[in-house]
């Protein structure tokens, strides 16, 4: 533990990771926001999945284009504005409701679009504010352990604030954004730091192979995220324990946020694309015995031991991203990875409906399973791109030359 306290003393290091965790808070909210204020508006459940879905959607297409924002503009210059239009999108919501329909429409999508990308800024401040690789190791496994609190914290929030009215809940989703967003955007890093000159090219990130298959992977990943959280709703009602999918959610949560407090507690010898492989089979391996669906007690072992080593993979992605992305793309290619797991997360939900529908909960859980295996395939088809050595970044001199 002493890596982290190191880390945390350093100047800002704990008002960007707090300021970051505030602002993504309505990560965490928005999509539970959404359904309760349509179902409180007379929408049906179907109305309020797809608005939920297109916010999650717009959200994971908005990050790479605000992120290549931020590489060429600096932080605070679209943090700020960004997180004030999601903001005006959650309050347009609460104050129209689900009709006219398209209105509705067009304030998700833009609450979803314009969510300011502070996880990808805060990992590309990371190594101007900490002192050496080792502690850039500790923060990407600390900030990807402490994201798990999001999704319990959140949800939280929002029921909370649903007591009052659901627009009550919509409007604190937005002001959170732009409390979180205002701690880290007036910070000086945040202020001082600026992109390195890239090349004009429409790719960015993605002309690195390496970072391609590492979002393809991670992707797959997501379809696992995406298929528990609602395998672990069939679980409960096939259970008459409806409180059972909020202890499994958070038992995973834990499971996560244990593994990645214990994966930064200490320095880890060999290559980062050398140990991503054995993290991912392990968190494939742990995937797999949730089809079994067992009684409460031993299913919520199952899901502890099913996040255990989610924040590892995560962190050790993160570390490869720094030194796969192409000069200049930083903020970009880590808003990418953001990107890739939400898409993959949406297509697990509609996985997970359809396993449920044919072959009942151990068929919800099976795309768990699957997509976590097809993460560890995927990342060894393409161990060879992995490495930095094998892929070496195009400058922005070196393109000009092309």
């Amino acid at each position: 533990m002493r890596g982290y306290v190191v880390f945390l003393r350093r100047p800002y290091a704990g008002r960007l990771l707090g300021g970051t965790l505030l602002g993504r808070l309505p990560n965490g909210m928005g999509m539970l926001a959404v359904v309760l204020h349509v179902r409180a508006d007379d929408g049906g459940y179907p109305l309020a999945g797809t608005l939920a879905a297109i916010l999650g959607l717009s959200t994971a297409a908005g990050q790479p284009v605000l992120g290549r924002a931020m590489d060429r503009f600096g932080q605070p210059r679209v943090l700020l504005p960004a997180a004030c239009a999601s903001a005006a999108g959650f309050a347009l919501l609460a104050a129209v409701g689900a009709a006219p329909l398209p209105v509705a429409v067009a304030a998700v999508s833009a609450a979803g679009f314009a969510t300011p990308p502070l996880e990808a800024g805060l990992r590309a401040l990371w190594p101007d504010v900490l002192d050496g690789p080792e502690q850039v190791d500790a923060a990407y496994a600390l900030d990807a352990a402490a994201q798990e609190l999001l999704f319990t914290v959140g949800p939280l929030l929002v029921v909370a604030a649903a007591v009052v009215n659901t627009e009550t809940a919509l409007l604190i989703t937005g002001a959170l954004g732009i409390a979180g967003t205002l701690v880290v955007a007036l910070s000086g890093p945040s202020r001082r730091w600026r992109g390195e000159p890239r090349a004009s090219d429409w790719a960015g990130p993605l002309r690195s192979p390496g970072l391609r298959v590492l979002l393809l992977s991670l992707a797959c990943a997501g379809i696992a995220l995406g298929v528990y959280s609602v395998a672990v709703v069939a679980y409960a009602e096939n259970l008459g324990r409806d409180l059972a999918s909020g202890l499994l959610l958070a038992c995973m949560a834990g499971g996560a946020l244990a593994g990645g407090i214990a994966y930064g507690a200490r320095p880890w010898a060999g290559a980062a694309h050398r140990r991503l492989p054995w993290l991912l089979a392990a968190l494939a391996a742990g995937y797999i015995p949730l089809v079994l669906a067992p009684g409460l007690p031993v299913m919520s072992v199952l899901a502890f031991v099913s996040g255990v080593f989610l924040a590892p993979v995560l962190a050790c992605s993160f570390t490869l991203v720094d030194r796969l992305a192409p000069a200049g793309t930083v903020t970009e290619a880590f808003a990418w990875i953001v990107a890739a797991i939400g898409a993959g997360s949406s297509v697990g939900s509609f996985v997970s409906g359809v396993g449920q529908d044919a072959a009942g909960v151990p068929g919800a859980f099976a795309g768990a399973g699957v997509g976590g295996v097809l993460a560890l395939a995927l990342c060894l088809l393409g161990a060879r791109t992995l490495s930095p050595a094998a892929g070496p970044a195009v400058t922005a001199d070196a393109a000009a030359r092309l």
